[in-house]
């Protein structure tokens, strides 16, 4: 502890003797310092132990000294040591009373005494206080570093705890809880989450100072990582702001995690390079291989029913970055700050990186197993069917296309979203090139229809049409219907609005015709001449299939 004027009342060097305050001794004292201006508070910083003799002062006027020692107190003066025996045998007692009055500690100072005693024995306590503290965070460090060796994370924050007498949490990147000491403190770190999150706007390496309601503990927050995007969080509740020694355990746990986070990514890339291995083994065929390389990795991931899904980046315009960016800064804190959310409407951002961190987070949060592989542009995610990891993607996507909802609304056209994912049925591993195919197709869908994920089990629960506005298709159908449009044009037969109504009749003349209100022997000159002009067959049921399409095509929007 730093010295008080009740340890320097104390020393038996001294001999000071208490004059008034004698109920506020226990002021810590920062310095102290000798002055005789009649107003010294300009030079003051609040702490001092102020020294005088008062070789400028009328100390014998009440009023005066009230004045005196009010500016002192004020100040924040911790205490205020008078020397008799120099100017005055003994202290004034208009001094006195106006130190009791304000409460100010005033402290008798024998003529043996010099000041520079006084100045030593405070600098003397202050080093020693400096030194126990920084004896004691080597310590605190010494102990953390011991833990986290012995109990990982978990143990470091039970360490951390016990050497702040408060509590400590680590976050994940999406701002998720993944331990707590001791545990009691898991309730209220979750409410946290979105305080935890907002660092992620802010450069790295960021920390704040959460001061809670009234009655409720400070809470500072770290981000954990070296890179642009932390990789985890810190938490830490004391009832009062640390103390050196204090401060040394926080910032020995922000180092010991930090280098835990990165050793784990070191980690996961080589975990990554084996995912890959499993990957190009299953899609080849090679199911058994693939255990055998996986071994324990991937718990019961290749044994039981999974979902292959399939992203892509895909260029995004200035005007749509643009209008994302102004749809975060647009949102609810709330909704700003979440996992999901930030990573969609973050211009600046990996959406790639962004999915597979929520991916990962919550398949560490249930459990369970997850095999994520970067593919270049592409990211390729091998997920138990009905698990967390395979929810929270749908997740993701949601609030992509709420952002893309907002980003249609601020730039007409620029409505291209970062990311499009395909989602394959349930597959198992003898099936998983099969489920790797169908993560395509649905991928491609998505890209087609401008949506962020297609599931392929849905898209046969749907209608064939919306495929036909494809470009390609409608380019197709132009060049097919373009010669009986010409025809049309010329007032000589409405050609193509007869095949439509044939077509759709199943070639029943008599129904079709009177559907168009033409005689039956009408709609067959119209038919052979439909025949002539395209040089089909209308009996192919081939022709028949393509240019009911392409009168579909032809008309979807």
């Amino acid at each position: 502890m730093p010295p008080t004027l009740a340890s320097l009342v104390h020393h038996s060097a001294l001999k000071l003797t208490v004059r008034a305050g004698a109920d506020r001794l226990d002021v810590p004292v920062r310095w102290a310092h000798p002055s005789e201006l009649a107003d010294p508070v300009p030079y003051m910083e609040g702490g001092e132990l102020l020294l005088i003799t008062a070789l400028k002062l009328d100390a014998e006027d009440p009023q005066a000294m009230r004045r005196y020692v009010r500016r002192l107190a004020g100040a924040g003066v911790a205490g205020l040591g008078f020397a008799v025996g120099v100017n005055y045998e003994e202290i004034p007692a208009a001094l006195v009373d106006a130190a009791e009055k304000e409460g100010l500690p005033l402290l008798e100072v024998p003529r043996r005494t010099p000041f520079l005693a006084i100045s030593k024995a405070v600098s003397a306590a202050i080093a020693a206080d400096q030194y126990r503290a920084v004896t004691a965070g080597f310590a605190a460090q010494r102990e953390l570093t011991r833990q986290a060796q012995a109990g990982g994370p978990e143990g470091l924050l039970a360490a951390l705890a016990a050497q702040v007498d408060g509590w400590a949490a680590l976050y994940d990147a999406s701002g998720a809880v993944v331990a707590t000491a001791p545990e009691w403190a898991a309730r209220r770190a979750a409410r946290l989450t979105g305080d935890v999150q907002k660092l992620r706007d802010r450069p790295a390496p960021a920390s704040s100072v959460v001061g809670g309601p009234e009655n409720e503990d400070r809470v500072e927050l770290h981000t954990l990582g070296t890179g642009r995007r932390p990789r985890a969080a810190l938490a830490v509740g004391t009832a009062a702001a640390p103390g050196t020694a204090e401060r040394y355990a926080v910032h020995s746990a922000i180092a010991l995690l930090t280098l835990t986070t990165e050793r784990s990514r070191s980690l996961q890339a080589a975990e990554q390079r084996v995912g890959t291995a499993v990957l190009r083994m299953l899609l080849a065929g090679e199911p058994d291989h693939a255990r055998a390389v996986a071994g324990d990795l991937y718990g019961g991931l290749l044994d039981a029913p999974f979902r292959m899904l399939v992203a892509e980046r895909v260029p995004v315009s200035a005007s749509a970055a643009l209008a994302r960016a102004e749809v975060h800064k647009g949102a609810a804190p709330a909704e700003r700050h979440s996992a999901a959310a930030l990573a969609a409407a973050d211009p600046g951002g990996d959406p790639l990186a962004a999915l597979a961190d929520v991916v990962e987070s919550a398949a560490a949060r249930a459990g369970e197993a997850v095999l994520v592989v970067p593919e270049g542009e592409r990211l390729v995610v091998l997920a138990a069917d009905g698990g967390a990891a395979a929810a929270a993607c749908g997740e993701y996507a949601a609030a992509l296309e709420t952002a893309r909802a907002g980003i249609r609304e601020k730039v007409p056209g620029g409505e291209e979203d970062e990311l499009v994912v395909g989602l394959s049925a349930p597959a198992g591993p003898i099936a998983a090139s099969a489920a790797y195919k169908q993560a395509e197709q649905a991928l491609s869908v998505a890209r087609r229809r401008g949506r962020v994920l297609v599931e392929h089990e849905r898209m046969a629960a749907g209608s064939v049409l919306p495929l036909l506005a494809d470009d390609a298709v409608r380019a197709f159908a132009d060049g097919m219907l373009r010669p009986l449009y010409e025809h049309d044009a010329t007032g000589r037969g409405d050609l193509v609005a007869s095949l439509r109504a044939w077509l759709s009749k199943h070639g029943q003349w008599d129904a079709a015709a009177a559907d168009l209100g033409v005689h039956r022997h009408t709609l067959r000159y119209r038919m052979r001449r439909v025949e002539e002009i395209l040089g089909r067959s209308l009996d192919d049921p081939d022709v028949r299939m393509e240019l009911w399409l392409a009168l579909k095509a032809a008309t979807t929007e």
